[in-house]
């Protein structure tokens, strides 16, 4: 009796255990665990077409995450998405003429907003916009441009 009561315990830890795993793992992926109350400034970017970037994407410089996007919103004005993203505070050099692109990981994989530095003297600070801005590449309008353009040679 006393044996299979030890092994009930300890079956009973494992699954806690893998389910904790589980958990800390969804949390990783779905970038939840970053939604601390991370210290930063807030920049916007204009684009034409953002694809499927999602809030909680990453920001990245030279493939370093330094932020998160907060924010997407469309301006009815310039009929054009406006992202905010919040840039971790000791990232506090980076030019005006700074160039924001939206890139994804892999073929398939997430989008996220990568950032190349410019030349100017002046940096960003809180509440600054970034006006060098690179679409989205969306895969659909690239095959169908390709498509097009093989029946368009016959």
């Amino acid at each position: 009796m006393v044996s299979s009561r030890k092994i009930e315990i300890l079956v009973g830890i494992f699954v806690v255990l893998g389910l904790t795993a589980f958990i800390i793992m969804a949390l990783n992926i779905s970038n939840l665990s970053s939604l601390s109350s991370a210290k930063g400034y807030n920049v916007t970017a204009h684009f034409e077409n953002i694809g499927g970037l999602r809030p909680r994407a990453k920001v990245t410089l030279s493939g370093v995450v330094v932020g998160r996007v907060t924010k997407i919103s469309y301006d009815k004005e310039s009929f054009r998405a406006i992202i905010t993203m919040t840039l971790n505070s000791d990232i506090d050099y980076l030019p005006e003429d700074t160039q924001a692109s939206i890139y994804t990981s892999g073929l398939l994989g997430e989008q996220y907003i990568s950032l190349e530095p410019g030349a100017e003297d002046e940096v960003l600070k809180n509440g600054s916009s970034i006006t060098l801005t690179q679409s989205a590449v969306v895969l659909e309008e690239v095959i169908g441009k390709l498509m097009v353009s093989f029946t368009t040679k016959d």
